[in-house]
């Protein structure tokens, strides 16, 4: 009789895990989901400005689902567009970015890369994000220059390393970035300094929420950075939350809008809308854009 209750419950077990399997594969990942927060820091009686954040596509050739929902989102109506990396998963990948984007690169836009910008993806073992020391490896040589060329044509600013001034929503716009943290390609020292008084909103860009990156910029006085890299945690445990940031950033942190702690600045990190094509699944943590609009305080 116990053996049977064994059985039993083995079989439940497995019927359940290959059923959370299917729907976090199958299902959840293809939940494309239009976050919205406002956020307070704009002069008052200032007009409210809209900021689409659009991170970690992931994109493989073949996603025209995603490509679709993408471009969809000029409904959004936004003012500005930042992008925070890790737009590619093939070789091949370019021409579905720019056809998810296309859209909204007619629109004022920013943008910095991560490191699936440069290399491809590579199998893993996904346990091995739980791991705070783990080695990164690179993948195929992605083709990132023709992305860049892309997005530089279209009139966006690209922030890997740079800092600049862009028109959007009737504002004077001022953005600093850095390339990817993750994989030590950031060099915010190349950009660091105070803000400039004469624009009228100040963001701090970069794909891995690294604490060093937004300890610099909110100490230079930006008032909102905004980051991906984290998927959200990609696997998240119901009524507990990610299990992994993949980096220094706190797991409370994962995603959405919080406060950076020890400064003024807001922090928004986006989950993302793809996933590593050798772990396609997520579950609690649907794949997401978000609608920033920014009020006064």
């Amino acid at each position: 009789m116990r053996k049977r209750s064994l059985i039993t419950a083995a079989a439940a077990l497995t019927t359940l895990g290959g059923a959370t399997f299917a729907y976090a594969s199958l299902i959840e990942r293809n939940m494309f989901t239009l976050r919205r927060f406002d956020v307070p820091l704009l002069e008052p009686d200032a007009e409210p400005l809209r900021i689409l954040h659009l991170s970690d596509l992931h994109m493989m050739p073949e996603q025209r689902r995603k490509q679709d929902w993408v471009a969809a989102l000029i409904g959004a109506d936004p003012d500005l567009v930042v992008v925070t990396g890790d737009n590619m998963a093939s070789p091949y990948a370019v021409p579905g970015v720019l056809r998810a984007l296309e859209p909204l690169l007619d629109l004022p836009g920013a943008f910095v890369f991560g490191s699936n910008d440069y290399t491809g993806p590579v199998w893993k073992n996904p346990l091995q994000y739980l791991l705070p020391d783990r080695e990164y490896v690179q993948g195929v040589e992605l083709p990132s220059e023709d992305l860049r060329a892309a997005f530089v044509d279209a009139g966006w600013a690209d922030l890997n390393n740079a800092r600049t001034i862009v028109k959007a929503g009737g504002r004077s716009i001022e953005l600093a970035g850095v390339d990817d943290p993750h994989v030590e390609r950031d060099d915010y020292a190349a950009v660091a300094g105070p803000i400039s008084p004469g624009a009228d909103l100040h963001l701090g860009v970069t794909h891995t929420p690294a604490s060093w990156v937004l300890d610099a910029m909110a100490g230079d006085g930006f008032a909102l950075l905004l980051a991906g890299h984290t998927h959200g945690g990609q696997v998240c445990v119901p009524g507990y939350g990610a299990l992994t940031t993949n980096c220094d950033l706190p797991q409370a942190m994962a995603k959405g809008l919080h406060r950076w702690p020890g400064s003024d600045a807001w922090l928004h990190v986006s989950a993302g809308l793809g996933t590593h094509p050798t772990a396609p699944i997520r579950f609690a943590c649907r794949p997401e854009a978000s609608l920033l609009t920014l009020i006064p305080r």
